[in-house]
């Protein structure tokens, strides 16, 4: 089986580490970017545009990898957004957005993979959550991003009980507050030294995937938090 991986949000702060890493480690990259937005993975071994929010785009490419590539060892579902506010000040609107960049994107890419590895009877589906959706003390104070991610690890529940008898893994990456140029710009008094880096997060998808005796896990990146 070749070494294949599909990284989702590969531009991003997170998507850069991961690829990063699995470049280096012997992958072959298939990253994908937002269409339109001048993105670049530029570790990457193939780059598509593809908006992993819509099904018929998402549908698409995984018909047009099944004749390029052929099989496929992981995807790293790493697309998301994060928006604050507590339950009062939470509109319709904010839990569409979050829904849209943290929930479907990960359904919609892995809902539309899942009869590919079903066919190889293994494989990998690494999903990010947050802390904030595990700990209701965060969670009130970003209530639209809280629910769309805890969406995330419940599906990654459902996944496991989709696939069982299959050699096919489903692992869960939950970071508390990520080490990024964005974030630091947010929260610029912040103690930086204590939040997560991006390289730790791609190191820890590495070792789950790497690792046999690993399956269906949910792995705590919460560094000094």
């Amino acid at each position: 089986m070749s070494r294949n991986i599909v990284i989702t949000g590969a531009a991003g702060a997170l998507g850069a580490a991961v690829v990063e890493k699995f470049k280096r480690e012997g992958y072959y990259v298939i990253a994908l970017v937002r269409p339109e937005a001048n993105e670049q993975a530029k570790e990457a071994d193939v780059t598509y545009d593809v908006d992993v929010t819509d099904e018929q785009a998402v549908s698409d490419f995984v018909k047009e990898y099944e004749v390029q590539f052929g099989d496929l060892e992981a995807i790293a579902m790493l697309v998301g957004g994060f928006t604050p506010g507590n339950l009062e000040s939470t509109s319709q609107q904010d839990l569409t957005r979050m829904m849209q960049l943290n929930f479907f994107s990960a359904f919609t890419v892995a809902s539309s993979f899942l009869p590919l590895l079903k066919k190889q009877q293994r494989g990998a589906l690494l999903f990010v959550g947050a802390r904030t959706a595990l700990d209701p003390q965060e969670g009130k104070s970003a209530v639209a991003y809280a629910l769309s991610k805890r969406m995330v690890s419940a599906l990654a529940e459902i996944v496991v009980e989709e696939v069982k008898g299959t050699d096919i893994k489903t692992h869960v990456f939950v970071p508390s507050i990520l080490d990024s140029s964005a974030n630091r710009t947010a929260m610029p008094t912040a103690d930086f030294s204590k939040w997560v880096s991006p390289s730790d997060i791609a190191e820890a998808m590495h070792y789950a995937l790497n690792t046999p005796a690993l399956r269906n896990m949910t792995f705590t990146l919460y560094g000094g938090i």
